[in-house]
């Protein structure tokens, strides 16, 4: 049985949608859901950067932004790694305890770059708990690796063709694992 349920795909094709769609649904069945979720963020039509916020508590920082003035290039972008690191890894590892469900999104080259992110990842991957998640389509890292080697996880590409349902088969996917059929 899959426990570990991670989308993927092209840029721009609704990662974070689908991902959105199926927590909101797994929450409306009474389920308890923590982590992370990463999204752009635009300034008069123009992408200046990506948020992270805390899926449970709210809690919102920058990932990367335009106008930083510190932190790791990725692009255009320089990635705030104490927002990542306080924010990102902190709310997959309280998930990791207080939740039935760990949501990370994403993890992708920003992400990769903050040791304490990759170990939160880590133990959440090495949890009993449902994992949902995406990797970003390009990514390329041992972490990422050991995701789709487990026997545990399923990598589902996401399509035009699929986008609109795939997060049903997310729902029963996670809804079997934790038995509430």
């Amino acid at each position: 049985m899959k426990r570990l349920i991670f989308v993927t795909g092209r840029p721009g094709i609704g990662k974070t949608s689908v991902l959105l769609r199926a927590v909101d649904a797994l929450k409306a069945r009474g389920c308890k859901v923590g982590g992370m979720i990463s999204r752009e963020v635009r300034e008069r039509g123009v992408r200046v950067g990506f948020e992270i916020v805390d899926f449970y508590a709210g809690r919102r920082g920058w990932l990367a932004r335009v106008n930083q003035s510190e932190g790791p290039h990725v692009g255009k972008y320089r990635v705030n790694l104490c927002d990542l690191d306080t924010i990102g890894a902190s709310s997959i590892l309280n998930a990791t305890s207080d939740s039935d469900i760990i949501v990370v999104d994403e993890i992708g080259s920003m992400e990769l770059l903050s040791p304490e992110f990759k170990r939160a990842v880590d133990q959440a991957i090495g949890s009993s708990k449902p994992v949902v998640g995406s990797i970003h389509f390009r990514a390329r890292d041992p972490l990422i690796n050991s995701i789709r080697a487990r026997e545990d996880a399923e990598i589902l590409e996401i399509t035009y063709e699929n986008r609109e349902t795939l997060h049903n088969v997310i729902i029963n996917k996670v809804v079997h694992f934790l038995g509430k059929l």
